[in-house]
């Protein structure tokens, strides 16, 4: 295999990858690189000149074909005249790279950018919504020159510009690193946004009287690499050194677009894209993002009887057991394409233990919705999953007919409020719903039972491409079990490391349960079994029974899967540092 030596250790690369860039390969090895312009899915502009590093080649002697050695016995290389931006330097067998932990050069060149960069950025970080997420200002502390020689008045351009609805502009802070509008032209292909003006007066525009409407416009946040492009919806709403972030996916559609879920005060604060390659690449649209509300607001917490009349869990639990016994043989269960493998599976166990019969699941497809890039029609996350299962595909109007059809005295539903609003409205027979918000007409059903959304529970969804994907559990509930508090991931960028915010209020915590939970206790209290006591076991139920890839095992999510600072998760390095302690 082809070898390159990068700060003096050989590495290898396959044969057919040799049009990796230089900065990607060292990145993928460990090899830290500084840089503002480059992203591994667009074009490499090298506008920052960041990512330099110096490239040379061993000698070799044109007669006998061998490298040419020094006195030292090491072999003679041929440098380049300057150093080379490594994010358009693809790999050449033999090729010798020094970064800035070796070569002086570098390290100088380095220093010089960013003070050229810094020369009109406003020094503003304690009040920027990027600071503690930001390469700049991370970038600055590692390699950055130890202070400023500028003494005149910095350019001063637009501030507080709402491009969009979603994004808020201050072109103070942009350095011209160009990824937003390669975004737009690359990526979404909406075109929306173009650098205007010249020299140190450019900034990010969209046309005169144009907003940036584009439905994946947010992701230009992501990709910002100082504060001038920040999320409207997030602004100044909390420090990203203060929230948790898990792993998880968005449920807007059958995507199933890989997310981080960050929590605050036990609260989902924002949603951002998780790098997966074979679902969503890096992005998700703006609709995505903005539907963490519905985890916070209007929830189902604790049973709720007849006339919303709140009972002990456990009274809603023997309530549940004693109307699926006394009605036992005219159940209608349906089960719910918002709902995770595992809790679709619990109710088919339990269906077919008590009366059989088809298992029904409503679609919620919107032709609207979808279109040729991430977003799908279908706006369930699992209907993949209950086609698994058996069950049958149906409209909210199909079911409401069958409901009414007189065949059943009990209809028994799990997770899809949209169906139960319709039921509760359209049919007088008794329905006990597993629930996540309030409903028009809660109040006539006759048993709600709180069901844990997928950041409060860990779950399998099967996708549009008939991917299995996990979650998991971000959100701490009342009833949290000892398998949840051991599951439940302990990331934050100040790497504190706690699963809790000693600054939580109570009332943020909801009394819920994942819904497969809720059905074996349901069952126990019938006295049956459904072979199952925590989510450890009925995933590998549902494993085995549905023969799920091997690899798919819980708590094997990885924030980061192959471009290690995609997101620009920069650690900060002492021992990089130490020179300048």
């Amino acid at each position: 295999m082809p070898q390159i030596i990068i700060d003096g250790k050989e590495y290898t690369y396959e044969e057919g990858t040799q049009n990796t860039p230089l900065l990607q390969f060292a990145m993928q090895n460990g090899v830290e690189i500084p840089y503002f312009c480059y992203h591994p899915a667009m074009s490499a502009p090298t506008n920052c000149r960041m990512c330099l590093v110096e490239v040379g080649f061993p000698v070799i002697d044109r007669a006998t074909g061998q490298a040419v050695k020094e006195a030292d016995g090491s072999p003679k290389i041929n440098w380049g005249r300057k150093p080379a931006t490594s994010c358009n330097q693809t790999l050449s067998p033999g090729m010798v790279v020094k970064t800035n932990r070796t070569s002086q050069v570098v390290e100088k060149a380095q220093k010089g950018v960013l003070e050229f960069i810094l020369i009109n950025h406003p020094l503003d970080c304690p009040i920027c919504d990027q600071a503690g997420e930001c390469p700049l200002q991370i970038q600055t502390y590692k390699y950055g020159p130890e202070g400023s020689r500028f003494e005149l008045n910095k350019v001063h351009k637009p501030k507080r510009v709402e491009l969009g609805q979603n994004v808020t502009l201050d072109a103070e802070r942009c350095i011209n690193c160009t990824r937003c509008t390669r975004f737009t032209e690359e990526i979404s292909k909406s075109n929306q946004l173009s650098i205007i003006a010249r020299g140190d007066k450019n900034f990010p525009a969209t046309a005169p009287g144009q907003q940036f409407d584009d439905p994946y416009s947010m992701n230009v946040v992501d990709l910002c690499p100082v504060g001038a492009l920040t999320s409207s919806d997030f602004r100044f709403k909390a420090r990203v050194w203060e929230a948790n972030y898990t792993p998880n996916i968005c449920n807007g559609c059958s995507r199933g677009c890989n997310t981080d879920a960050w929590v605050r005060d036990n609260l989902i604060i924002r949603q951002t894209p998780r790098h997966n390659a074979n679902v969503n690449d890096y992005w998700m649209c703006d609709a995505g993002r903005l539907d963490y509300k519905k985890y916070n607001e209007n929830r189902v917490s604790g049973v709720k009887a007849l006339n919303d009349i709140p009972i002990p869990f456990q009274d809603g639990i023997n309530a549940a057991a004693n109307l699926l016994t006394s009605n036992k043989g005219k159940i209608l269960f349906i089960g719910s394409a918002y709902a995770s493998l595992e809790s679709n599976f619990a109710l088919k166990h339990l269906a077919e233990k008590l009366s059989g019969g088809t298992i029904l699941y409503a679609t919620h497809v919107d032709p609207t919705f979808g279109d040729n890039f991430l977003k799908q029609n279908d706006r369930t996350p699992n209907a993949n999953g209950c086609e698994m299962l058996g069950f049958k595909a149906q409209t909210i109007d199909e079911i409401v007919k069958e409901a009414g059809s007189g065949k059943y005295s009990l209809i028994y539903l799990i997770e899809d409020d949209s169906l139960a609003q319709a039921l509760a409205s359209a049919t007088k027979t008794d329905l006990v719903v597993h629930a996540y918000q309030h409903f028009q007409n809660h109040q006539q059903v006759k048993l709600i039972l709180p069901a844990a959304t997928q950041v409060e529970s860990a779950g399998t969804y099967v996708n549009f491409k008939k991917t299995p994907q996990l979650t998991m559990q971000a959100k701490q509930i009342v009833q949290m079990t000892p398998e949840m508090w051991m599951a439940m991931p302990k990331s934050r960028l100040d790497a504190g490391g706690v699963a809790i915010d000693n600054w939580r209020h109570p009332e943020n915590i909801v009394d819920c349960l994942p819904s497969w939970l809720i059905l074996h206790q349901i069952s126990r209290e019938l006295g049956m079994t459904l072979g199952y006591n925590t989510h450890k076991e009925i995933f590998a139920k549902v494993k085995s029974e549905l023969h799920l890839p091997a690899d798919l095992k819980i708590g094997k999510l990885n924030r980061k899967e192959s471009f290690k600072q995609s997101q620009f998760e920069f650690a900060i390095d002492l021992k990089a540092m130490a020179h300048k302690l």
